[in-house]
């Protein structure tokens, strides 16, 4: 499902006589301030000036190389498809985009052979979702060594590796603002419903379901929601964590240990992601548990299968990680540094960053985002 809402406004116009890809450059995101603009102009001037030698001739073509850590992860599976989607937007008769996609299935060592294949097959940018966010050594020295530019998306690289070299740059969202607006959007639900304190004890007893152990993302999710709930005047009990790998099938296996445990305690599920969620809701269901009986389920990012378990109440709510917005900021990047033109007009904070921001989805705006 391409979200339209989020699509608008960042479709490439071609009618002044540009490139696809130029045009695109050009529209990009607006005019941003101008200590903004001085950094990536200079991030720029650098990569491509380096040593004072002259600038080359752009070529006539993108041929991107897209590295995932795991593409069966339902998030990731359609950032690829938008960002495909905006990539060949850039693309008519004077110039010619390809894409070339690997999946990583989660290990380090096969992602760096991968990023390999795709350098040595003539990819002259790179976007690469980090298997392990914290070694990417081999990835930016294979890059460096052959000067193609990489953008790191979803797994945020640590700030230090991101410094290495000119050509890295990052784009992704504020786990910290996801986790924050999930205590909101849970906070606000129990306030509103007493019935959600079954017990009538005066505490949430809720579980936890998170992504990878020691995951950047997973552990910032899950302290910030906590911790706005607290601040929200929400007194808690913790009853378990369960970590998932933000997968629906092993979550619903969790969950289960977790209710066997616990019985009906359970109150509030709070999920690093959707598929996580929806995994709870799998486990109740294949329990035959009656819909009074079922706590409240909380999610992060949209996916298509969230949206529609928020349509139909099955998920008290999510919160929108932007995929739209991600695929056309990684397209333009892409173009701006292949066509050596126009960076400054990207948005990059600090000449390396583009965040998107997280929008809370309830049943009362979920119009707003399936179209329905």
């Amino acid at each position: 499902m391409y979200n339209s809402r989020h699509a608008a406004g960042k479709e490439i116009q071609m009618h002044d006589g540009r490139t696809g890809a130029e045009s695109a450059v050009v529209s990009a995101f607006g005019r941003k301030k101008k200590n903004r603009h001085m950094a990536a102009a200079a991030a720029l001037a650098v990569f491509f000036c380096a040593c004072g030698r002259p600038l080359p001739e752009p070529p006539d073509r993108i041929q991107a190389g897209v590295a995932y850590y795991n593409q069966s992860d339902t998030f990731l599976s359609e950032l690829n498809d938008c960002l495909k989607e905006q990539l060949y937007k850039l693309e008519n008769k004077h110039f010619e985009v390809t894409v070339t996609t690997k999946d990583a299935a989660g290990l380090q060592r096969t992602q760096d052979d991968q990023v390999k294949e795709l350098i040595d097959a003539g990819c002259n940018v790179l976007c690469v979702n980090l298997a392990d966010r914290s070694d990417p050594s081999e990835i930016i020295d294979l890059a460096r060594e052959h000067q193609v530019p990489i953008i790191f998306f979803n797994r945020e690289p640590v700030a230090e590796d991101l410094m290495q070299w000119e050509g890295l740059f990052y784009v992704g969202a504020d786990a910290q603002q996801s986790g924050v607006m999930q205590g909101e959007l849970a906070a606000k639900a129990i306030q509103a419903d007493s019935q959600i304190d079954r017990n009538k004890d005066g505490k949430i007893q809720y579980v936890v379901l998170e992504g990878e152990p020691g995951h950047q993302d997973a552990i910032i999710r899950t302290e910030s929601a906590v911790d706005t709930l607290k601040k929200n005047g929400i007194e808690l009990e913790k009853l378990s964590c369960g970590i998932a790998n933000w997968n629906r099938a092993q979550a619903q296996n969790r969950m289960m240990q977790i209710i066997s445990e616990h019985q009906n305690r359970i109150e509030l599920v709070l999920a690093n992601n959707d598929d996580m969620a929806l995994g709870a809701i799998d486990a109740y269901q294949k329990l035959n548990y009656t819909e009074t009986a079922l706590p409240v389920f909380f999610g992060i990012d949209g996916t298509d299968a969230g949206l529609e378990a928020v349509a139909e109440s099955k998920l008290a709510a999510t919160v929108y990680n932007d995929k739209e917005g991600q695929a056309a900021a990684m397209a333009k990047l892409a173009a701006a540094l292949v066509l050596q033109k126009g960076l400054e007009e990207t948005g990059l904070v600090d000449g390396k960053y583009f965040y998107l921001p997280y929008e809370k989805v309830t049943r009362d705006n979920i119009s707003s985002f399936t179209g329905a």
